[in-house]
């Protein structure tokens, strides 16, 4: 496990300006907040929600098609995902203009299809998400690019230009909480973050029935779940994997977990206070500040990332029908 260092992520930031943007930075200091934040020093969000294609996968989709070789351009990339890592593969290919196949579950929330499709991927669905992953592994094997959402070098790259910008916009931070789903977000941005600011502290964020990397760090070893049961599906992955997890386990300082619950509870906050639409993974960070966190924030200077949202109307509100 070799971890990326600041020259290969500053030239991975440079191989991006022009294409992503620099998210913007929300303090949450308006009184509005004052009832709801934990006795922090100060509190930011970093909403990369706003990013290209709705999530910070945009960043490392783009890397890894920016790499494609020739031959790999002309074959067309094919990616397996019911969420974000689809429509980042389906912009990236499009700045590109390589070919996307997408494998989906029919389960995916219509939204997400459609945004595929209007960005020119061509979507095949599947019963579930194994299905919809052997199908990706046979479009693999007959000669498209796998592009893996976040089990590869430029995946983690990605995610670590979004922590090194996150540290410029706020320097003086130094908890910074992150959403665990893969690995993808918390290892990159970790990476780059202490690489730059070796005392800030790295938290992740795991929904308690999708916790592969939770108990990947108990066993040291990366493992997989019999079962994963969530509303996060962008969090849901069922397994942690020996590149990120590797990277994790070295610049990640711990992980908490948090219920359904606080996350619908945090998606009406940023409802009410942001009139933010936000996805379950999107509220993680946030739920994990209110609930786990609380009482070990006095005094810190606390960032937490909406990560990205990619959520119809009809979904969010059959979601909050549970709160």
């Amino acid at each position: 496990m070799i971890a990326p260092k600041l020259s290969k992520i500053a030239s991975a930031a440079q191989a991006l300006r022009g294409s992503v943007l620099q998210t913007p930075v929300l303090p949450l200091s308006a009184s509005r907040w004052d009832t709801v934040l934990p006795n922090c020093a100060s509190a930011h969000v970093k909403l990369e929600l706003f990013q290209q294609a709705g999530s910070f996968k945009a960043r490392g989709a783009l890397l890894g098609i920016q790499r494609l070789s020739d031959d790999e351009r002309m074959a067309g990339v094919v990616a397996a995902s019911g969420g974000n890592h689809a429509l980042a593969i389906s912009w990236a290919a499009k700045e590109a203009g390589v070919s996307a196949l997408i494998m989906m579950p029919r389960s995916t929330d219509p939204v997400r299809i459609k945004g595929c499709e209007a960005l020119g991927a061509r979507v095949d669905l599947h019963d579930d998400m194994a299905a919809a992953f052997a199908a990706m592994n046979v479009a693999s094997e007959q000669g498209r690019q796998l592009m893996h959402p976040f089990e590869a070098e430029h995946m983690v790259l990605g995610s670590a230009t979004c922590g090194q910008e996150y540290l410029a916009q706020v320097p003086e931070a130094d908890i910074f909480v992150v959403p665990i789903g893969g690995g993808g977000l918390i290892s990159g941005m970790a990476v780059s973050i202490k690489q730059i600011k070796p005392s800030a502290v790295v938290i992740g964020v795991e929904p308690v029935g999708a916790d592969s990397m939770s108990r990947s760090f108990q066993a040291n070893a990366p493992i997989e779940l019999d079962k994963v049961e969530t509303i996060a599906d962008s969090l849901g992955s069922p397994l942690a994997m020996p590149y990120t997890f590797g990277l994790a386990r070295t610049y990640v300082d711990r992980i908490v977990q948090i219920t359904d619950h606080q996350m619908l509870e945090a998606m009406d906050i940023y409802q009410n206070n942001l009139r933010i639409t936000a996805e379950p993974a999107c509220a993680a960070s946030l739920a994990a500040i209110l609930g786990p966190l609380r009482d070990d924030l006095a005094g810190r200077h606390v960032a937490i990332i909406a990560c990205g949202s990619n959520i119809s109307l009809s979904r969010y509100q059959a979601l909050m029908t549970q709160l």
